[in-house]
């Protein structure tokens, strides 16, 4: 029994550390991808996408020694949500990859053009979702359900700069057609920030899960509308 225990033990212990090995990767590629835009670095830019493919090996790698560990050591209660849990993650991350890979196509097409502005709310989107991605894998290792869901009520700092990089460009559109085509480009590299939020909360609820067996939506609700004053 104890081999059994054993060799459990040590394919739960290589599912995590891949885990975290993909979940750090992905945080580099998103600063990256960011920083290549506001630096106008495009080999940079050009960096992160043709680094996907390490994430994509990650993914498959935990997917299928996840489901090779379920098939052949049948494990039970907490140590099957932990697996079943990492499988997505691996899921969530991949995509929040594909977000960062977006950004950085981004900076490629805009090229060389000089930015309609400073850019401000954006790298502060950024950083903001790499301390999430950072915070909800430290939560994954000590499976830490008060700091899961800490991190998952931060989407609404996402949230709230985004609708800022949204006012923003549009009263730039409205008042200089001609920056539209870039406008719109900058606005989507905020909108793939504001995606990456919310599947970082995605993760926080499997950390949950993979502590609790509960699954649910973590992130406090918005506040109402205030009431017409009319």
């Amino acid at each position: 029994m104890s081999q059994i225990r054993s060799a459990l033990d040590h394919s739960i212990d290589e599912i995590r550390n891949d885990v975290l090995r993909m979940g750090s990767f992905i945080e580099e590629q998103v600063a990256r991808a960011v920083t290549s835009l506001k630096d106008r670095n495009l080999a940079l830019a050009h960096q992160v996408i043709e680094t996907d493919w390490r994430v994509n090996n990650l993914r498959y790698k935990i997917e299928n020694n996840a489901l090779r560990t379920i098939a052949t050591q049948q494990p039970a209660a907490r140590d099957l949500r932990y697996i079943v849990a990492a499988i997505h993650m691996a899921i969530e991350l991949e995509r929040i990859a594909d977000h960062a890979s977006g950004i950085a196509t981004i900076a490629v097409r805009i090229g060389d053009e000089p930015l309609i502005k400073p850019l401000i709310d954006v790298p502060r989107q950024q950083e903001v979702v790499c301390e999430m991605i950072h915070d909800v894998l430290d939560a994954f290792v000590r499976m830490d359900v008060d700091e899961a869901k800490a991190v998952a009520a931060r989407d609404d700092e996402v949230d709230a700069l985004y609708t800022q990089v949204l006012r923003e460009l549009l009263t730039y559109m409205m008042q200089d057609p001609k920056v539209i085509t870039q406008a719109t480009y900058l606005l989507w590299v905020a909108h793939n920030l504001e995606r990456i939020g919310d599947r970082v909360t995605n993760l926080c609820e499997r950390v949950i899960f993979a502590a609790t067996g509960e699954l649910g939506d973590y992130k406090p609700p918005k506040p109402p509308p205030a009431p017409d004053a009319h």
